[in-house]
């Protein structure tokens, strides 16, 4: 058994939490890039669009996130595209995340009053730049509450990726125990920084729905 401080331990979870956060950050902006685009062509009226963003949203959140990483990280390499678990982790939460938060703003979209559609229209102004003026920023803010809650649920589930061998926070934590055999320590102190990092956006969102109420 190898002899870790406290300070140790915590210095070096803390150093891997960048990596959590980071992959965080980046996946919910791919996330939501793609996940727009997603929205656009399941809101539209032809069925040649709406319909695969249909199939596409109920795929991934159909199955589970960690079946998803799997099938990224083990089935790419079997058609020659070697993959590593960085680009593994983006990639199947990116994916992930866009078709959750493409449902989410759907939502918005279809609590948003037909007026507003009608409204536009009435001034000219054809559908792309009523979804880009009118539609997209009434959504996007009626729907920051959810939108915020379900960056709370991708932080978590950035913890799935160790089982591919990204090093985020719970692999580093695992290396260490398996070193120093203090779970409690270890584990106690993951829990304390994924606590930190997800209790302001709960925070946040409490206040976000407050606001709306």
């Amino acid at each position: 058994m190898i002899e870790f401080t406290f300070w140790d331990i915590a210095r070096n979870l803390m150093l891997a939490a960048r990596w959590t956060v980071l992959l965080s950050i980046v996946a919910f902006i791919g996330g939501g890039l793609v996940g727009l685009a997603i929205l656009i062509a399941r809101i539209d009226r032809r069925k040649w669009l709406s319909r695969p963003a249909e199939w596409y949203i109920g795929l991934f959140q159909g199955t589970p996130l960690l079946l998803q990483l799997f099938l990224v990280f083990f089935g790419l390499p079997r058609i020659g595209l070697r993959i590593d678990p960085w680009l593994t982790a983006v990639l199947g939460l990116t994916l992930c995340a866009s078709a959750f938060l493409a449902e989410i703003w759907r939502g918005g979209v279809e609590a948003l009053p037909r007026g507003q559609w009608e409204a536009s229209a009435s001034l000219g102004l054809h559908y792309w730049r009523q979804l880009r003026l009118i539609v997209l920023p009434q959504v996007l803010s009626m729907t920051r509450a959810p939108t915020v809650g379900f960056l709370v649920q991708l932080v978590k589930s950035t913890a799935l990726t160790s089982i591919i061998g990204f090093e985020e926070l719970l692999r580093t934590a695992n290396a260490i125990n398996n070193a120093t055999f203090q779970p409690f320590t270890v584990y106690g102190f993951v829990a304390l920084i994924f606590f930190v990092i997800c209790f302001p956006l709960t925070r946040y969102v409490d206040a976000l729905e407050k606001r709306r109420a």
